[in-house]
């Protein structure tokens, strides 16, 4: 077996039990915040859409979206289709993204604070290098 997969798969769970952590003070978790970083960046966003970008079953996204929703973070609107629901960030959302998101630099730049911006860059270009 190529000793990489036991790398990466070891060390995101390392970095996605770290961030829980970090995340616990703003009352989330990495895969909720994974959806209010991309509706930020995105914009609003199809259930479909979100899954997809995300490469996440649409039963765990959609009982996410159900949690952000009861907790205030996301609103869902009606599409043009009827079946259809649109995700959006909440005005709550919006208010609270800025100390999230200095919340999350700061436990990045811990994360890789060893690495130079050059070694960073190479690490990028590997990883895009794999298939996938």
């Amino acid at each position: 077996m190529n000793p990489i997969f036991h790398a990466l798969f070891q060390k995101s769970r390392y970095l996605t039990n770290c961030l829980n952590e970090v995340l616990k003070q703003h009352n989330l978790y990495s895969s909720q915040w994974a959806i209010l970083y991309c509706l930020h960046n995105h914009g609003p966003m199809t259930l479909t859409q979100i899954w997809k970008y995300l490469n996440v079953e649409a039963p765990s996204i959609t009982r996410a979206i159900t949690r952000l929703e009861t907790l205030g973070w996301v609103l869902r609107i009606d599409g043009e289709d009827k079946r259809e629901k649109i995700v959006t960030l909440s005005p709550y959302a919006e208010e609270h993204l800025p100390a999230i998101t200095k919340t999350i630099l700061v436990f990045e730049e811990e994360m890789v604070g060893a690495l130079t911006v050059e070694e960073q860059q190479q690490f990028i270009i590997l990883l895009e290098k794999m298939k996938g």
